[in-house]
Order: C-alpha cells, then structure tokens, then sequence
C-alpha cells in the first residue's frame, strides 16, 4: 500500500535540518520506497510504498522513528521525538455508563473513552494535511479519527453514543444472512464469521476494524461521541473485506497485525486533540481491556554471525547502535549481542537473520562489497544424482515408443481406491465425493482415462506421479511411482515386459528379474536387486497396466559404460532345442544356463512352439580358439542342470 504525508508533518516528530530530498534518498536506500516527492503548496508532499510486514511504517511516527534512524548512516543529524501523550483529568460530576463485552478470539485489545463534543469544520492545519494524504474532511470529529490513524498508525472509529440504542457493547461474530448498512449508505449481507459489534437490543451498529455503519454514524447534531480502537484479530478483518470488497485504508492496516501497543497512544492522542478541535470533555472512565498480551521475544546474534551473513565487516557495536537508533532495547555481552524486540515489531522479528536483516538495510546495501563467494567446496554437477534428469529421460523414451503423457488428480473417489477404505488416508475437507482419498496406485486413474476415450482402440498412456501411504503419528509417505497402460486389439504379457526391460536397459540396469505372480492371473512382479520395483498384470485381453517404484528405478540408474575388450577369436554358435515345463519362467532358464559358465558371451530365445523353447547361444574366449570337445562339455553341463533344477530335458 502506499501513503502520502507532508514534510512538515513528519518534521513534527523528526528533528533534523536535512531537505525532503535527502530524506527521501536516505529512506529509499535502506528502508521503504519513497516514489516521489513533489511540491505541495508551500511544503513538499512524500508519497511512499509501505511493504505488507511493515504497518508500523503506514504513520507519520513510524516514519519519523525510521527516519531518525538511517538518516545517521548518511552522517545527517536526525532525532526521532516521540509524541506526547499526557493523560486526560478525570471526568468531574456524574459519569456517562459504557459497558464493552469483548470476545478476545476476535479482538485483542480495546481502548474506549466517551466525550462531550462539538461538531464543526476542521481547523486548516488538518484539513490541509488530510487532503495532501487523500483524505477527504468531513468535520472535526471524523477528520480526528483519520488524523489519529496517520500519525500514530492505528485505526479509530467514533460512535454517537446517543445513537448507541443503550450504553452497553458486544462484540461477537456475526452470523450468516445478518444485513447491516454501512455509512456510505450501501446494504450488505454478512457471510457470517464476521466481527461486529451489537447493542443492547441485539443491532449491529458497527463492522469492527472495517466502516461504521449509518444507524450509529456521528451527525451535526452529535453531542457525545464514543471514541473507539479496536486492535483485531486479522485473519477474521481480511476474511470479511475481501468478501465483501470493503477495502478502506482501516481494513488493510487491521489485516496486516498492527501492534497492539498502539492502541492506547491512539486514544491518548486522540482525546488530546478532541479537546484542543472540539471542545471535548472526558465523560467517562478510560476502557482498556487487553486480555491478549503478546509476550517480549529477545532475539541474539554474534558478530561472527553478522559479519558472515552481510559479507562486511560490521562491528558488534555498530550494529547494536543501529538496532538502537530503530527502537530495539540492546545489550552486548563479549560477542554475542541481544536484542529485545520491540512491540511495533513483533510480527516480522524472530530469528537471528532477521535481525540481522534489520542491520544490513540501515548500514546500506549499497555499502555492502560487490563480489562473488568463494566456491572451492564445490564439486562438478551430475545430473544422474537428480531424480527429475531421470523423469525427463523416461518421459522422452515413452514418448518415441509411442505413449502420451496424462495428468490425473492424486485425489479418488471410493469406486476406485484400491485397498481397504479403512486404511484410506481420507481428506479432511474434500472438495467433492469424487475427490475424497488420496491414491494408494496410479492404474486406476489411468484405467478412468482410457474409459473416457472410448472411441480410440489403440492407446498408450504414462504417468509420473505421487501415490500416499498412511503413516502412524506421521505425515503421509510420499512415493513417485511411473504407471502405464496398453490398450490394443490384442495384447499379450510380452509387448508390457519388453518395454520395461528397454526402459532399465537404458537406465543401465541389468538385474531386472519378473516373477510370476502368485495370486494368479497374467502378470509378474518386477524385482531390482531382490526388492519389489513394481508389477506387471494383463487386465484383459486388450488391456495391459503396469506400476514402476521409480525412486528404486533412478536409484540403481546410471549412464556409466563398461568397457569390454572385442576378442580377437571367433566365436562358436549353436542352437539348442528344449523341452519346458508350462511354468516354467524365461529368466530361470537363462538364469540357469549363463551360470555355467564365463564362456557363454550371449544367449536369447530364438523360437517357441507349443512346449518346446529354441535358444540361440555364442560360445567365445578371450584367450584361445574353443574347440569342439570344450563346447561340449559346456553343453553337457547346461542340460545337466537344466534337468536337476527344473526338470528341462533337451529336444530330440
């Protein structure tokens, strides 16, 4: 947000003999964005850029105190001057009654005081300063409260007690369908959840820390006011200005956590000028009712600490006499220094590096040496030791072996949670009934995808994406899974297991193994290095899916290449005809056959009809020419396995 004030008005709280000019460079170099100044009749007009964790910084004392601050840093005299804020004489005679019930979940501090006024125009002075910061004069009681809110930084309303319906508040929130009409004379109906406050016949008579409203509003017949702040609570202020698209310069300063401090300064400055403007007089007792105290945080830091993190070499002392300078009560024990954090301050200063941040900015970044950090620690960069240079690598093999990428929700209905809807990890607040469990397996989404495009036959479909385990005590496990699905006339295990075994192979894996699966069906379990990397099932005859662990895939993943010597000798080649058991697997028999011996350099499956297996095997050796008599007993020795482990005779 941004805010306009007058030179003269911040010199009231900032003694220094530096032009508006000046200030404005110091201020734009170390705190907030001054983006311009011009003239303003006979003084000079700052319009400034207020970032969202500084309301302290949104009022012409907050300014002053930042002012007098980094002003120094330029070695320009500067002196921040507090306001003065005496406490009003008590009220003689009969008491006027004023009752608040405060709820301290919605508003945190409330200070009230009621006073005898009289309505009129604003002196020039105010009305001056009001229209330079673009606020429009209304009259003296109103513009005050706007006067308040721009010197000191905190909201303040007033009420016609007389107005009131009774001399007693409630504040509460609101309820669903409640209409009120604000004072610029628009109706709205509440979404309830909303803080108001009611009188004692059960009306709203005010949107507390966004507008009053008409039926409590101060007229020119006004004889006594009610002189309110209201420290809130700003998730509720925000939640209401947004949904109902009140956006006054109250609402964005009570959403953003004002201190709570303030409050009372607030009062105490505003009374001062009722009585100066307004012929006030205090007719009650003062209301302070702060049941929500925040408690004083210290924050410590060692010169090390300091001088790493800025990269100057800025002294202990120097930066306790900045954090001095901005309102922080410093003390200094050997090299460690601790910083109480003022209230004004409360809400963006917790950690060391934040206080550190607060020296950086007034000692000047653009004091700061501009070089780059050393970086003789730093090893060369692999892109196999990120997993996302294994996912752009698998989506761009699956996209040339002719599959299209989805993305589907991580969220499923029950029709199609796979698992007991027990265990589910459900949503607490779903968005719909089909979106109620987070997925324990991507082949279900992929299966709802290939139904909602019926009409193509031939589809290739993959998905790189989280599935979410349950975890005692514990946030869910995430687990990145890569699913397929196949769908075509005719299907069959093999078309699903060869494009696994090309993905591993040019993930350099090669102790990929597929294992019947046990609880029938048409399918294998995937296992990488004796654990589970996923399965493989044909779901129907046009239909294959299959899941892959893709962590276990990139972790065992390389693109390193072995080198292999080309020997220099022929080698011998020769097909062997088998007879194989109907369940008997493909990588036990090659796993049977290559363990026979080192001189086996290639094997593969050549043929296959009805029970009978044909493979295809070269026989080399680095060091000789093989002769007959050597093969053959290699060959012996094959059969002769193949016939104890798993009872496969040779064809004859």
């Amino acid at each position: 947000m941004n805010i306009q004030i007058l030179d003269s008005w911040l010199k009231e709280y900032l003694k220094t003999e530096a032009p508006a000019k000046k200030i404005a460079e110091a201020l734009s170099l170390t705190s907030v964005s001054v983006e311009r100044v011009e003239k303003w009749k006979n003084d000079h007009l700052y319009d400034i850029e207020i970032t969202t964790n500084r309301p302290d910084l949104a009022s012409v004392v907050g300014l002053a105190r930042e002012a007098g601050a980094v002003l120094a840093e330029f070695d320009i005299k500067a002196e921040f001057i507090p306001p003065k804020l005496p406490l009003p004489q008590k009220p003689s005679g009969q008491k006027v009654p004023l009752t608040i019930i405060n709820d301290s979940s919605l508003v945190n501090r409330i200070t009230a005081v009621v006073l005898d006024v009289s309505v009129r125009k604003s002196p020039a002075l105010i009305q001056d300063r009001l229209e330079a910061t673009g606020i429009r004069s209304l009259n003296n009681i109103i513009d005050i409260t706007n006067y308040v809110m721009r010197t000191i930084g905190h909201p303040t309303h007033v009420f016609d007690y007389d107005r009131l319906g009774g001399t007693s508040l409630k504040i509460r929130e609101s309820k669903r369908g409640e209409t009120i009409i604000t004072l610029d004379g628009k109706q709205h109906s509440l979404p309830g959840g909303d803080i108001v406050a009611e009188n004692e016949n059960d009306e709203i008579v005010d949107l507390i820390g966004i507008m009053g409203l008409a039926n409590s509003v101060v007229t020119d017949e006004t004889k006594r006011i009610v002189f309110f702040i209201d420290n809130n609570e700003p998730h509720h202020i925000r939640k209401t200005s947004m949904a109902l698209g009140i956006r006054t310069e109250a609402a964005q300063l009570n959403e953003k956590q004002i201190d709570p401090e303030l409050a009372l300064e607030a009062l105490l400055y505003g009374i001062s000028l009722y009585l100066e403007f307004a012929d006030g007089k205090v007719v009650s007792d003062i209301i302070d009712i702060y049941p929500n105290q925040p408690k004083t945080k210290t924050v410590s830091v060692s010169e090390k600490q300091v001088q790493a993190t800025i990269g100057a070499p800025v002294s202990l002392s120097e930066a306790a006499e900045i954090l001095r300078r901005l309102g922080f009560p410093v003390g200094v024990s050997g090299e460690v220094l601790r910083a109480e954090v003022p209230s004004f301050r409360s809400a963006d200063i917790g950690i060391p590096e934040d206080l550190i941040e607060e020296i950086a900015r007034v000692y000047g970044y653009h004091n700061i040496p501009s070089r780059l950090p050393q970086a003789t620690t730093l090893r060369a960069y692999n892109p196999e030791d990120s997993i996302f240079y294994w996912e752009k690598r698998a989506k761009e093999m699956l996209k040339y072996w002719g599959f299209t990428e989805v993305y589907t929700y991580s969220m499923v209905p029950e029709e199609i949670y796979e698992g007991r809807i027990e265990s589910a990890l459900a949503l607490a607040n779903p968005l719909s009934s089909d979106m109620a469990y987070m997925r324990r397996t991507l082949v279900p989404s992929l299966l709802a995808v290939m139904r909602e495009n019926k009409q193509r036959e031939d589809m290739r479909l993959f998905e790189i994406a989280n599935i979410y385990e349950k975890q005692t005590g514990d946030l869910p496990r995430h687990l990145l899974r890569l699913g397929g699905l196949m769908a075509a006339p005719q299907i069959n295990f093999q078309d699903g297991k060869g494009i696994i075994e090309q993905l591993a192979r040019d993930f350099g894996i090669r102790q990929l193994q597929f294992v019947p699966l046990s609880a029938g069906g048409i399918g294998a379990s995937v296992i990488l290095e004796e654990q589970n990397c996923g399965n493989i099932e044909v779901f129907s005859d046009s239909v294959l899916d299959f899941e892959l662990d893709f962590e276990l895939l990139a972790k065992h993943a390389t693109t390193r290449k072995a080198y292999q010597k080309v020997s220099k000798y022929p080698p011998i080649v020769e097909d062997i005809a088998l007879k194989v058991p109907e369940d008997t697997s493909y990588e036990a028999i090659v796993s049977v056959i290559q363990r026979q011996s080192p001189l086996i350099r290639h094997l593969s499956l050549l043929d296959r009809y009805g029970d009978t297996r044909t493979f295809h095997l070269e026989y080399q050796s680095d060091e000789k020419n093989l002769t007959t008599e050597e093969v053959t007993a290699i060959r012996e020795k094959i059969f002769q396995s193949l016939r104890s482990q798993l009872h496969i005779f040779p064809k004859k």
